[in-house]
């Protein structure tokens, strides 16, 4: 960030007041120095790393330069990934929030081109679309290159590496002479270079550069494990730091979905991008990712290319890539606008040499670190549930189950072996089981390995319950329990037999649902069921919440309990 403030770079008042809602407070280098002179009318070349701000760099003057009452295209972007133009136009919504009569569109290959035809038929003030689908609108005619007078290439470099470069000449070549351009870019090679020459008005060259090529306040680390270990090793990393939002990186589309099936067998809320995903499910995914309703996305370098979301905590290089840049940008989606990151890289045998390229591209070793064992992963859970259970006594003392405690002291059990067992359970809820390492053993063959197999003969034989004795069970546990007048209790139908664990349903019901502090009470699991009590102020709320979300990778109904 900056000293200069966002109200000293000549933008109106509209744009500021979206600044200030979106709780900005002041602009980030590139912002600061290609803002003026893009509102002076100046071409611009701005070399800035991913990550730096520069969508609201060139998004801001393209808002404040639009006439509003003009029903037609007057800016167009261009950007490589249909991902990027989706979150661009988020942007250009986000930063023009105040301008009333605004219209954005993005445009793009995969999608049906007759709504975007409509779209653009109907009057857009600023296009986002990809190099191919703005080609094909340019010869339909649907797109008319006259009355644009801001043409705006985001991440150049990566375009031309696309083999965009004809659909790009082609269509700033349709263009006025006198349109203004700006070029953005991580790197300048020869093709940016020779892009400029042909299309630069003059322009006045920005470099945001730093020491390295990676963010200095993500910190880098690999292991070496075999192939067959690769899950065992990334759930135990995932136990131990928890991170709220993470990206795993796969080389194929694969091993993108074999990581996701083995991290959501695990219990992890888990999903995928690769190019065999269709463009909706994508968008769909991309979406759920950003507002943290799921906390790993598994995805090939070529789906998550452009993915700009700040909040990343980690990312992992389940395969080392082939090409030193590739990791620059994979380990570039996180530690963005400051914060701290983390990139760790799976490496083993011969991918030595590539991390080697890698250090040497970087000019940044990246230091070795010890797989933790299972006991290390078990202590710092430990320490987890430690500080859970004591915050929940610092903030409030519950009395509901004060009886029992009173039942078990009476037949002679101490209070510490009561609260050592009570630990050990509340455990056993929340944790995972892990796996010994196996290619650690010098005896093992990979026939020899039942684990999963077991797993999933035992979540058959658990299906096999009879329903009568849930039932029954069901009743005994109404005739104990007296429920809290606040409180209301709620029908999952999704109980033991899918997996579920009270962890799970606590952190839907509050992450997904976006319900207050302490509104969950008492949860039963069945074996095909679930009842959760909730506070009866934000039953509806939650219920609604949840009506399309998924469980354990599963469908579900929620509703009020009718035998309550």
């Amino acid at each position: 960030m900056t000293d200069i403030p966002f109200t000293q770079l000549g933008l109106c008042d509209e744009l500021l007041e979206a600044i200030h809602d979106l709780g900005y407070e002041s602009p980030s280098p590139i912002q600061a120095k290609a803002i003026p002179p893009i509102l002076l009318g100046n071409d611009i070349v701005g070399l800035s790393e991913t990550g730096s701000g520069k969508t609201a760099a060139f998004t801001l003057p393209a808002l404040q330069m639009i006439d509003l009452d003009r029903s037609e295209a007057q800016v167009l972007i261009l950007s490589p990934t249909r991902e990027l133009c989706v979150q661009v136009c988020e942007e250009v919504h986000r930063l023009g929030a105040h301008m009333k009569g605004l219209r954005a569109v993005p445009v793009y290959g995969g999608t049906p081109i007759d709504r975007q035809i409509t779209q653009l038929k109907r009057g857009a003030h600023i296009i986002v679309g990809t190099p191919g689908r703005l080609l094909d609108h340019l010869r339909r005619k649907t797109l008319k290159p006259a009355t644009i007078k801001l043409a705006i290439l985001d991440e150049a470099d990566r375009m031309l590496d696309m083999g965009f470069r004809e659909d790009m000449e082609d269509l700033l070549g349709a263009m006025q002479a006198d349109h203004q351009t700006l070029f953005f870019s991580a790197t300048m090679n020869k093709q940016v270079q020779k892009l400029i020459q042909k299309f630069g008005n003059n322009p006045q060259e920005l470099a945001i550069k730093g020491q390295t090529k990676t963010v200095s306040t993500v910190t880098q680390t690999y292991y070496e494990v075999r192939n067959r270990s690769k899950v065992e090793v990334l759930t135990r990393l995932l136990d131990m730091d928890s991170p709220r939002l993470a990206v795993i990186f796969c080389n194929t589309k694969r091993s993108v979905d074999e990581c996701t099936e083995s991290l959501t067998a695990r219990g992890y809320a888990a999903d995928k991008l690769h190019g065999d995903i269709g463009q909706q499910a994508r968008e769909r995914t991309t979406k759920r990712f950003r507002e943290g309703k799921f906390e790993l996305l598994v995805a090939t370098d070529v789906a998550a290319r452009g993915l700009d979301i700040d909040d990343v905590e980690a990312v992992f290089n389940y395969d080392i890539p082939q090409d030193p840049e590739d990791y620059v940008h994979r380990i570039g989606r996180t530690g963005r606008a400051g914060r701290e990151g983390r990139a760790v890289s799976f490496v083993f045998g011969r991918d030595i040499y590539r991390l080697q390229s890698i250090e040497r591209y970087t000019k940044q070793h990246i230091q070795r670190a010890k797989i933790p064992t299972q006991e290390e992963v078990e202590g710092k859970r430990a320490d987890q549930l430690f500080d859970l259970v004591q915050g929940r006594l610092e903030k409030e003392v519950s009395h509901g189950f004060r009886h029992y405690i009173d039942r078990l002291l009476d037949q002679g059990h101490t209070a510490t072996d009561i609260a050592s067992t009570l630990f050990e359970l509340l455990r056993e809820s929340i944790g995972r089981e892990g796996e010994e390492i196996i290619e650690d053993r010098p005896d093992y063959k990979p026939e020899k390995d039942r684990s999963s197999r077991r797993n999933r003969e035992k979540g058959r034989d658990d299906r096999k319950d009879n329903r009568s004795s849930d039932k029954r069970e069901r009743g005994d546990q109404k005739e104990r329990r007296k429920k809290d007048p606040n409180m209301t209790t709620l029908f999952v139908s999704l109980g033991k037999a899918a997996g579920v664990r009270p962890s799970d349903l606590l952190g839907m019901f509050y992450r997904e649902g976006k319900i207050p502090d302490n509104s969950v009470g008492h949860i039963q699991l069945f074996d095909r069921h679930s009842l959760v009590d909730v506070d009866k102020k934000c039953a509806q709320q939650l219920c609604d919440a949840l009506a399309h979300s998924k469980l354990r990778n599963q469908r579900f109904r929620i509703g009020p309990d009718r035998m309550g």
